[in-house]
């Protein structure tokens, strides 16, 4: 793949027309190329060299590189596993068994295991991470020292009868102890899942509560914004709530000389890692089938609790290898930051970068305290080389009229991620005007669901203003109408037309496999539904338009309605309640909440106090609304089901007789009270959100 057919473009590595902190830029515009020396570079074009000396497979260009991964499963997913130099114990019998989906079945017969290809990384002299929070400057912690900590806790573990299959949960923060912990639970074949613990005790119960796990991690508190937040009362809550719970493993944050751990007969985290070294030639990983459950993350559904989805170790390692070392450029000693929670899959994919030598930058607290460019300060200090970024944050600093290319030595970044939300023309452009003019952009988007990017970035081709550059490599991404068929240059739904290894091995639960085949794969019978709205263009562009269903997406985290639903309508108040994300120019969101009371109450600054206070303890901050509306009543079926996607529709301009059939609405007066509103209200500029 030559530096010219990979880019398309001469390869100048500089940006255009990009330049100034207000830059006004149209969707499309060119805004960067990439010089010959970042092509040559790139891993992706060493992949392409290596497919030409080994298998004889030479490739015009990404998009012909891309068509190959996506017809020939086979040859793609069995090249990246020679090429990855992938670790079995057992031979596998074929790549793929059947490309029918739900049901494919990747690498029958491999045994392997996920931390293992983690640790296989250690090196003397290294650190493994990175680790600053609010009250600390980031500190390396080397990799013997974690490696080290790893092989001790998996042995402590065991020596607690965890075994494969069994649960273990952590109610952490960002800090290397998770890590640890999630590594050591994974290096013996137990099944990891793990919440922020700004998270109340209901939002957690209701995750951790279907899996009943063995061991729970847990801190007595976190700091945010330079406030702490004591969480040993919610701790006992869990732990009192979890059946079949038998050890909870205390890590003091706000009180180190706390020797009281939050539940009875807890441990804590130094008194379980005080145990010998144990040397890496003497430890033994577990290895399980491909499709071994290794981790659980927790989507939002829009009914009922949370859906438990299953992903296998086989699938997340070699999706996470492809995506760090193709689609985010990642190579051994890479520094790779990106704010998150352990509640949020980037915090999956930052702990991945492990896999390919990169050393993660871990940060624990508010990215804007205590002051808005906390975290670009940290990327001088750790020399990071990849910064992730939500649009929020964007519009964080461009409020703040930040321009941290000015403030800061990024010397050392080569790229930016921005992702969590729709990206706009002016977003990306706001990176070359206030970063760094030669600045590799990778916006991606992807899923829970597969803990992986659908579409991102590709280091060797250009970058155009709000366009995500291409579908992954082994991604069979494509825009559907109404009726199945693949449309370019139209908006569509995102479906993926073939099986990739990390699709969900299933959800947790006696009928999960049943939900995961109606989530996914109701709508187009044999291929995914993704849920988000679609567009590619005809250069192979990619946009990613917003949600498509009723999940709420809030500062780039998406949640359930359910959850809101739970906490609302438990009110003697509240007789029935509705809330909707919209998503607003700028990378905006407003999330209104429309609430039917009882007879005779009225919605008054006490009620909305109370529904915002519920929803921030038993859940999150980010549970909590934008706006509370009183209605005379949220708008159903005559079944009971809410009309939560047409009701978002009408909030966004359309008319009520487009949005809904009203005389499939059980009270008609339910869908004109939200006309009425959107005719009226002042909270969101009508005319240029997006439907």
């Amino acid at each position: 793949m030559t530096v010219e057919a990979a880019g398309g473009f001469p390869a100048t590595g500089r940006a255009h027309g990009a330049a100034g902190r207000a830059a006004v830029v149209a969707e499309g515009e060119l805004l960067w190329t990439p010089g010959p020396r970042r092509v040559a570079e790139a891993n992706v074009t060493r992949f392409a060299d290596w497919l030409s000396r080994e298998r004889g497979l030479r490739f015009d260009g990404y998009d012909e590189l891309w068509n190959w991964s996506v017809t020939d499963l086979g040859g793609f997913w069995g090249a990246l596993w020679d090429y990855f130099g992938i670790r079995s114990t057992t031979p596998y019998s074929s790549v793929l068994d059947g490309r029918d989906m739900p049901g494919a079945r990747w690498f029958p017969g491999a045994r392997l295991n996920y931390a293992e290809h983690v640790l296989r990384n250690e090196r003397s002299g290294a650190d493994a991470v990175v680790f600053g929070s609010e009250s600390a400057a980031p500190v390396g912690l080397p990799w013997e020292d974690f490696a080290g900590r790893v092989r001790i806790l998996a042995t402590r573990l065991r020596a607690l009868g965890v075994r494969p299959g069994d649960r273990v949960c952590g109610y952490l923060p960002n800090v290397p102890q998770a890590a640890i912990a999630m590594l050591a639970t994974t290096a013996v074949g137990a099944v990891w899942a793990s919440a922020s613990p700004d998270f109340g005790s209901r939002g957690v119960i209701d995750r951790f509560g279907q899996l009943r796990p063995k061991v729970l991690f847990c801190v007595d508190g976190y700091r945010y914004g330079g406030k702490t937040f004591d969480r040993r009362d919610e701790v006992r809550r869990i732990a009192d709530a979890l059946p079949g719970l038998e050890q909870v493993i205390h890590l003091p944050v706000l009180d180190d000389g706390d020797d009281e751990p939050p539940a009875v007969g807890g441990l804590r985290w130094d008194e379980v890692l005080d145990h010998p070294p144990v040397p890496a030639e003497d430890f033994e990983f577990e290895h399980v089938p491909f499709d071994h459950p290794l981790w659980v993350l927790f989507s939002s559904g829009t009914t009922g609790l949370p859906k438990a989805i299953i992903h296998g170790h086989g699938g997340i390692l070699l999706e996470q290898l492809k995506l760090q070392t193709f689609h985010m450029d990642l190579r051994e000693g890479d520094r790779p930051l990106f704010f998150t929670t352990t509640g949020w899959m980037m915090w999956n994919f930052l702990i991945s970068s492990l896999l390919v030598g990169a050393c993660p930058v871990l940060y624990d607290g508010n990215p804007a305290h205590p002051e808005p460019d906390v975290l670009w300060r940290i990327a001088q200090d750790t020399r990071t080389t990849f910064f992730g970024a939500s649009p929020a944050y964007v519009d964080l600093m461009t409020k703040a009229g930040i321009a941290p290319g000015e403030r800061y030595d990024l010397s050392a970044l080569r790229t930016v991620m921005p992702a969590g939300s729709p990206v706009s023309p002016q977003c990306t452009a706001w990176f070359y005007g206030n970063v760094k003019a030669d600045l590799w952009i990778a916006t991606g988007s992807g899923g829970t669901d597969c803990c992986t990017g659908f579409v991102g970035g590709v280091p060797t081709l250009p970058v155009y203003a709000g366009e995500m550059q291409a579908r992954s490599l082994g991604v069979a991404a494509y825009a559907y109408d109404e009726h199945g068929r693949q449309v370019v240059d139209e908006v569509g739904e995102l479906v993926i037309t073939e099986p990739l290894p990390s699709m969900p091995v299933t959800f947790w639960g006696p009928d999960g496999d049943e939900r995961y085949r109606r989530t996914y794969f109701e709508d187009f019978p044999g291929a995914w539904r993704h849920g988000d709205f679609f567009k590619v263009n005809a250069r192979g562009g990619c946009f990613v338009l917003g949600r498509a269903d009723a999940t709420l997406n809030r500062q780039g985290v998406r949640i359930g309605t359910a959850e809101i639903y739970r906490v609302v309508e438990a009110l003697d108040q509240v007789t029935g309640a509705l809330v909707v994300s919209l998503d607003l120019p700028d990378e905006k969101f407003f999330m209104p909440l429309f609430v039917a009371l009882t007879d005779g109450v009225t919605l008054d600054a006490g009620l909305r106090q109370t529904i915002r206070d519920r929803l921030r303890r038993e859940y999150s901050p980010r549970h909590v609304p934008d706006r509370i509306i009183q209605v005379p009543a949220v708008p159903t079926t005559l079944t009971g089901k809410k009309l939560e996607v047409p009701a978002r529709r009408i909030l966004l301009g359309t008319p009520v007789e487009q949005a809904a059939d009203p005389s499939a609405v059980a009270d008609p007066r339910a869908l004109d009270a939200l006309a009425r509103y959107a005719r009226t209200q002042r909270d969101y500029p009508l005319a240029t959100a997006t439907v």
